[in-house]
């Protein structure tokens, strides 16, 4: 789908920057979204494709009233959107489920994980259902097909699994559309946020963003048009 207008929800992070990248070099415009505390690397991404190609704004995107607001400019500034990559999320653990204090990391995962996904799901599929084309990508982990991995951060696991469910069900729900909602589900992706986190793994066994930027581009393509549903592994050699 090069040419497109592709919607990156957190496009100031290691991924959607890494994403919104690869897209704009291979001819599409792209509409990157970040919270507040984005906005630098946001306006740094700007300079850097140029701002006939990528459009950053500061958007929450779990909020359907910010969604709306941000589509119309989305529109005014190049047309509506024909693709998207949901990349906004995090991870909160440590502590096992049984031992939680309080619900905080449940509804901090389920808020930046799950919410973020829905809500881009509701604003941006009834445009592409209305227009018959349009792929979304949503951004899923190894947890969703090995919870076990997750044992210490039970939330963060069952966030990423509606997550996938969503993405499968939609799925269904738009094939006739000429909608495709995929999911992909990497391992450790290698960014400087992780690295940080474990300073003692070797990062050369994790998935690189570069690397994970590209499964996602063939996704979003006309390459990938009989490609609706899928849960795509993208393990690196973890």
């Amino acid at each position: 789908m090069s040419g497109g207008v592709i919607v990156v929800t957190g496009g100031a992070g290691a991924l959607g920057g890494a994403v919104a990248r690869h897209l704009v070099r291979g001819g599409d415009r792209v509409v990157a979204l970040d919270r507040t505390e984005g906005r630098e690397r946001l306006t740094a991404l700007e300079t850097e494709l140029g701002e006939s190609s990528l459009l950053g704004l500061v958007t929450d995107v779990a909020s359907a009233s910010d969604w709306n607001a941000t589509l119309v400019h989305a529109a005014a500034k190049f047309s509506a959107p024909t693709g998207a990559v949901l990349t906004a999320g995090g991870w909160t653990g440590g502590t096992p489920l049984h031992a939680a204090e309080d619900d905080a990391a449940w509804e901090s995962m389920l808020r930046s994980n799950t919410e973020t996904v829905y809500r881009g799901l509701r604003a941006l599929l009834p445009i592409m259902v209305k227009q018959g084309r349009g792929s979304i990508v949503v951004i899923g982990a190894r947890q969703v097909l090995r919870p076990e991995l997750s044992a210490g951060a039970a939330a963060y696991a069952a966030s990423k699994a509606a997550v996938a469910t969503l993405a499968q069900t939609v799925a269904a729900e738009v094939l006739a559309s000429g909608v495709r909602v995929n999911a992909v589900l990497p391992s450790v992706i290698d960014t400087p946020a992780n690295r940080s986190a474990m300073p003692t793994v070797d990062p050369r066994y994790w998935v690189s963003p570069g690397s994970l930027a590209e499964v996602i581009a063939f996704l979003l393509s006309d390459a990938a048009r009989d490609i609706s549903g899928a849960l795509v592994p993208v393990y690196g050699q973890a």
